[in-house]
C-alpha cells in the first residue's frame, strides 16, 4: 500500500511539473526573446539564452517622449486598463441583481438562455449595428464607447456565472433572514452577497481577461491613440514589412503584467470569500 501511495505521489508530482512546464515555457521564451539582441533571434542554430542581455526595449516601450513608440504603447496600455476596468465593473454591477433574479425566478430563465444564445453569432455579424449605434451617439474612437461595446459581451457571461453561483445558495437562508425582519436589500447585502463573493470575484476576473484580450471590436471602433487598446498596438508593431520580434515579445511581456496582478488580487478575494462566506450556526 505504501509503495502504491509513493508511486501515485510521484506520478502526481510529475504530471504537475509537466503541466507547469507546458504553461510556463512559452512565457519564459517570450521573456528570453525580449532581452535577446536582434542577432541572437535570427542566429542559426537558435540560441536558447542570449550572450548579453538587452533590456533597452523595455525602456523604449515605457518611454513617455511625445510621439514615440513608448508614448503610443503607454497610451494604449492605459486605454486597455480603462476599457476593461469600466466594462468589468459595469458587467458585475448588472450581473449581481440580474443573476439573483433569474436564479430565484426560474420561470424567466429562458431570457438568460436567449441572451447567451447571442454568443453563437460571430462578432462580425454584430459589427455593423454596433458601429451605427456608436456613430449615432458620437462614441466612435472613444474609451467609453468601446467599454459599452465590451459590456454587451461581458454582461451575459457574468450574469450566467452569477446565476450559477446563486443557485448554490439555499433560499431557506434568505427566507429565514426575512422572517426575522430583514428587508430584501438587507438580506442580499448581509447574507447572500458574502456567500456569493467567490463567484463574484471569479466573474470579475474572467470579465476583465475577456475585455483585456479583445481585439476585433477594438480594431474596428478605434482609429488613433485616444482609444486604441493594447492588442491593436501590439498588432501594429507586427504589421510592418520588417518586424522587430524582440520588441513584440517585450510588448507581450508588459501586456501580461496587468492581468497577472488582477489575478493575484482576485485570488485573495476568492480566498476571502470562501473563508468569510460560510454559514455560521
Amino acid at each position: 500500500m505504501e509503495r502504491r501511495s509513493l508511486l501515485a505521489s510521484i506520478l502526481i508530482h510529475a504530471a504537475a511539473l509537466l503541466l507547469a512546464a507546458v504553461i510556463v515555457a512559452p512565457i519564459f521564451w517570450l521573456f528570453v526573446m525580449s532581452i535577446s539582441p536582434a542577432a541572437d533571434l535570427v542566429a542559426r542554430p537558435l540560441r536558447w539564452w542570449p550572450g548579453t542581455m538587452d533590456f533597452s526595449r523595455y525602456a523604449t516601450l515605457l518611454s513617455t517622449i511625445p510621439n514615440s513608440a513608448g508614448a503610443n504603447f503607454v497610451a494604449s496600455l492605459v486605454n486597455s486598463i480603462l476599457v476593461a476596468g469600466m466594462a468589468t465593473v459595469a458587467a458585475v454591477v448588472l450581473a449581481v441583481p440580474a443573476g439573483w433574479a433569474v436564479s430565484r425566478t426560474p420561470s424567466v430563465g429562458w431570457s438568460l438562455s436567449l441572451v447567451i444564445a447571442t454568443y453563437m453569432l460571430p462578432p462580425v455579424a454584430l459589427a455593423v449595428p454596433l458601429y451605427m449605434a456608436l456613430a449615432a451617439f458620437g462614441l466612435l474612437n472613444s474609451v467609453f464607447g468601446l467599454a459599452l461595446v465590451y459590456l454587451t459581451i461581458l454582461a451575459p457571461f457574468t450574469t450566467w456565472l452569477m446565476k450559477s453561483g446563486f443557485d448554490g445558495i439555499p433560499r431557506e437562508i434568505e427566507q429565514a433572514a426575512m422572517m426575522d425582519g430583514a428587508s430584501l436589500l438587507a438580506t442580499l447585502r448581509i447574507i447572500t452577497l458574502p456567500l456569493a463573493m467567490p463567484i463574484v470575484a471569479t466573474a470579475a476576473l474572467f470579465a476583465f481577461l475577456l475585455g483585456w484580450d479583445e481585439f476585433f471590436y477594438a480594431l474596428l471602433f478605434t482609429s488613433d491613440q485616444r482609444a486604441r487598446t493594447l492588442t491593436v498596438a501590439i498588432a501594429d508593431l507586427a504589421g510592418g514589412r520588417v518586424s522587430d520580434y524582440g520588441l513584440i515579445a517585450t510588448a507581450g511581456v508588459l501586456a501580461a503584467l496587468p492581468p497577472v496582478l488582477v489575478g493575484l488580487i482576485m485570488q485573495r478575494a476568492l480566498i476571502s470569500g470562501l473563508t468569510s462566506g460560510g454559514v455560521k450556526g
